[in-house]
């Protein structure tokens, strides 16, 4: 089928529709599960790791379009999931495989799309949807399909206005706290990995699971080091129970305006002199734990071939990311940090985005801490960042030994 602009629009009973907020409308096939599903639309230019994109809990309420045309080669298997469920909203693309082909699979995409009751649409032009975002920004849509498109009362084929008006009722991301939902509800470890599987810890790191990805705590074991993945709500007395020699704040979802507890926890954090490293939504609260501000980009990063240059080195490396809001702190100089007067000392902005000047780091030169936003456990993705963990790991060796090393 193909899609137009017109609110008039027609469909079947057998088709699937995509409503976007400001009206465009796209009509396809369905895809996975069959039903209905409102939140905001986002795209991944990402070429490989679907699956890893769809349990990435930083997905949470969103739905993805995927930008490369052919999806579902491979199937899904039961290694490569980054947490124990899919957390995207909706899914959308162009040309789903009709054949899975990977010895490591053990059913289709497709398959596993419904089994979770992921609603999604196939067969639109994604290439025309992502364009229009990249022009208007993401914003708040639906996806339509089976009984859902009928009129409950009459049996009859809704409007596009209703569906609209739908659409224009789910929640924006922006205002939205999603971290506690995603989060563990339980303390789990990790414990040191390859070379240093059953060995003694050389280090032990609380992570707080703000929708942590599974491949953040096994690069970090992959390091010697125990990790202790705390849920969102752990308390401060909690962390110190633990006696970490440093605290990890992970990646997740919604807007970090709405995360008071958690900033005020990474402030008791810093102030205590634990090292510390955040990714993504941690890089965010590092970001307002210092006083700066963040805000909402137009239409996010989300992908894995974002070139992100390190201040600290000048090496420029490609980078895996997936976030829509930012931090606003000033590049190419080093400031005080605007909380309590410069408490935590002077930080610059220690990485930044080429293509458009984003904020992608944050490091401290009189606290052991510092923080991306991209993601260095790429996976899938590049591996360029994955010096990022060995940072982290000697500056701890150094707040060991009593030293401040500069991550």
């Amino acid at each position: 089928m193909n899609q137009n602009d017109s609110v008039a629009s027609s469909f079947t009973p057998s088709d699937a529709v995509l409503v976007l907020e400001d009206g465009q409308v796209y009509v396809g096939d369905p895809y996975g599960a069959v039903g209905s599903t409102c939140a905001e639309i986002v795209f991944s230019t990402s070429m490989t790791g679907y699956q890893e994109t769809l349990t990435d809990p930083s997905y949470d309420r969103q739905i993805v379009v995927q930008t490369f045309p052919h999806i579902g080669d491979t199937g899904v298997n039961n290694e490569d999931p980054e947490s124990s469920r899919i957390w995207v909203a909706g899914y959308v693309v162009r040309e789903p495989s009709p054949n899975v082909s990977n010895w490591r699979a053990s059913s289709s995409l497709d398959d596993d799309l419904a089994a979770q009751g992921i609603v999604g649409i196939c067969r639109i032009d994604t290439r025309k949807l992502v364009r229009h975002l990249r022009s208007a920004g993401v914003m708040r849509a639906g996806i339509f399909s089976g009984d859902t498109l009928k009129d409950p009362a009459t049996g009859a084929l809704r409007s596009i206005d209703s569906l609209l008006a739908q659409v224009r009722q789910a929640p924006r991301m922006k205002g939205l706290s999603l971290y506690d939902e995603v989060s563990t509800e339980e303390r789990y470890t990790i414990e040191p990995a390859g070379e240093f599987e059953g060995k003694e810890p050389l280090f032990t790191v609380a992570a707080v699971d703000l929708g942590i990805k599974g491949m953040t705590p096994h690069r970090l074991a992959e390091r010697g080091c125990r990790v202790q993945v705390v849920p969102s709500t752990v308390t401060f007395e909690q962390i110190e129970a633990l006696h970490p020699d440093g605290v990890f704040f992970s990646n997740g979802p919604g807007d970090p305006e709405q995360s008071d507890p958690v900033v005020e926890l990474l402030r008791k954090v810093l102030k205590a002199g634990y090292p510390f490293f955040g990714i993504c939504f941690g890089n965010q609260l590092f970001g307002r734990a210092l006083g700066f501000g963040t805000y909402k980009l137009k239409f996010g990063h989300r992908g894995s071939n974002r070139p992100v240059k390190d201040m600290t080195t000048g090496k420029v490396e490609i980078t895996t990311q997936n976030h829509g809001f930012a931090v606003d702190a000033p590049i190419g100089e080093t400031v005080p940090s605007p909380y309590g007067n410069g408490e935590f000392g002077r930080v610059f902005v220690s990485h930044i985005d080429l293509n458009d000047d984003v904020v992608e780091g944050l490091q401290c030169l009189d606290i052991p801490a510092f923080s991306v936003q991209y993601h260095p456990e790429a996976a899938a993705g590049p591996h360029d960042a994955a010096y990022l963990f060995d940072r982290f790991v000697d500056l701890m060796a150094s707040a060991k030994k009593g030293e401040l090393l500069n991550a």
